[in-house]
């Protein structure tokens, strides 16, 4: 089965990448727009929907700010859920369309959602998986924009 979505927990993968948004605090509206921000460049270069819960508990429910014709998903859980209970039932109704990725570092919610069938990673190797899908889209337009400069200077 293909690959239908990727349904990330936004917290569990803010806390596991200190690089990102350094500085600012995990919980805070500016790593949350940083990882948003990531994750939609990681979803052009994949061509696979992300979505990314949160818990929604104190935070501020704006939408991340950089580009308003963001395509990933950003979903914050309401008062009495978490955002384990949104990323389980997402994983549940997508399991009829295809093979879904639940990415978190909470082993009882990894092993709740792969009771649904669904594919698990650890937020470590996510990151692994973005850094190298970022690093081969770089490579793969460096090597397009050489030899599009190449066949320009022929044609003069």
């Amino acid at each position: 089965m293909a690959l239908v979505r990727i349904l990330v927990d936004g917290y569990s993968l803010l806390h596991n990448w200190p690089e990102l948004a350094e500085g600012a605090p995990r919980h805070s509206e500016s790593a949350r727009d940083a990882l948003a921000e990531i994750l939609t460049q990681y979803q052009d270069a994949s061509g696979t929907p992300v979505t990314i819960f949160f818990d929604g508990r104190g935070a501020r429910r704006t939408r991340p700010k950089s580009d308003p014709s963001r395509s990933v998903e950003v979903l914050f859980s309401n008062a009495g859920q978490t955002a384990d209970d949104l990323i389980e039932r997402a994983a549940h109704r997508f399991q009829d369309y295809g093979e879904v990725l639940v990415v978190t570092d909470d082993f009882a919610e990894r092993d709740t959602v792969s009771g649904f069938g669904s594919s698990v990673a650890s937020c470590g190797n996510f990151i692994a998986m973005i850094q190298n899908a970022l690093a081969n889209l770089a490579e793969n337009l460096n090597h397009h924009n050489h030899s599009e400069r190449n066949r320009f200077s022929r044609s003069r």
